[in-house]
């Protein structure tokens, strides 16, 4: 079988960057919660394009589902993850 850099659902869980992104995948997901996080956190859709890959983009992230439980909750379902590995996964890219 060929390798892949594609990783695994376990290191997806441990990688606080990876964590951000999938919560990114399930906010987008939804116009109206795509809107609201753009409006809430100051990110536009060129930050997201040009510094997706860095810490306080992925912080603001995690943030915005933070300020509003019944979201961090419902990305958390649906990545694989608890809630609090999200926070984890935010204070870590803030440190």
């Amino acid at each position: 079988m060929p390798e892949t850099n594609a990783k695994s659902f376990g290191q997806i869980q441990d990688d606080p960057a990876s964590l951000a992104l999938a919560a990114l995948g399930w906010i987008l997901a939804d116009a109206d919660r795509a809107t609201r996080m753009l409006a809430l956190t100051g990110l536009t859709p060129d930050i997201l394009r040009t510094a997706i890959s860095e810490a306080p983009t992925l912080a603001a992230i995690l943030a915005f589902l933070e300020a509003h439980e019944p979201d961090l909750v419902a990305a958390a379902d649906h990545v694989g993850v608890s809630p609090k590995a999200l926070v984890s996964a935010r204070m870590e890219l803030e440190a």
